[in-house]
């Protein structure tokens, strides 16, 4: 082989070897940016620049509010007839992850996983009027988390894990009664009220409806049938 055979062998081989770097490191990156969206996506890994939407937001710190009991004679609700929404607001990468899982494995039907704002103590359970028997239910798993009502027509619930999680309570030492109705805590305020409060703002909202005999305005025109007899 001539001088001139060999430069040119040893050219390609140089080309062949660059080549094999560059998609080296392509290949690599690729690898890594999607393990990187892989664990972003199965709540493994939180970045605290990176904040995602919530299906319903909850905020940062419990409201001293009002803790409305459960309905009169309400019974616990089937598990698996509650929907929850599980949020992190411990700041544990996959904490809400684990928590569905856990919930899942006890029967509840999980809606959304998401990160949350800052949450202290054990967690939040935030529902509205039609969801407060399977908020109460939700609650025998986790005796010591805060109930915050909220404006919401369905009775789906959030629970948003606090810095104090530990988990939640096996079924062996929940207390409840399929049969027994939902007793509150000490000093809330009786379901009655709140249902009370709502009809009243449904009835500010709906306007005035004429008394029964009331005569149309001047100038309306009576309704077809409603002409006097002759």
């Amino acid at each position: 082989m001539s001088d001139q055979d060999r430069a040119r062998a040893l050219r390609r081989r140089h080309v062949h070897e660059r080549q094999a770097v560059v998609f080296g490191v392509l290949i690599a990156g690729l690898g890594v940016a999607g393990l990187g969206a892989a664990a972003m996506y199965t709540d493994n890994l939180s970045l605290p620049f990176f904040e995602r939407g919530f299906s319903a937001k909850p905020t940062a710190a419990a409201e001293s509010v009002a803790v409305y009991c459960p309905p009169e004679g309400a019974l616990p609700v089937p598990n698996d007839q509650i929907t929850v929404d599980v949020y992190n607001g411990a700041g544990t990468a996959g904490l809400a992850r684990q928590t569905a899982q856990s919930l899942t494995g006890l029967g509840f039907v999980v809606g959304a996983t998401d990160n949350a704002p800052s949450v202290s103590g054990v967690g939040r359970i935030v529902y509205g009027p039609a969801g407060s028997a399977a908020a109460y239910t939700l609650l025998a798993y986790l005796p010591d988390a805060v109930l915050q009502l909220a404006d919401r027509a369905d009775a789906r619930i959030d629970l948003t894990v606090g810095s104090g999680f530990e988990g939640l309570l096996p079924p062996e030492q929940v207390v409840l009664d399929p049969a027994t109705p939902l007793v509150g805590p000490s000093g809330c305020t009786p379901f009655s009220e709140l249902t009370a409060a709502t009809q009243d703002g449904e009835q500010a909202d709906g306007g005035e409806q004429p008394a029964d005999g009331e005569q149309p305005a001047e100038g309306e025109q009576p309704a077809e049938g409603d002409q006097p007899a002759g």
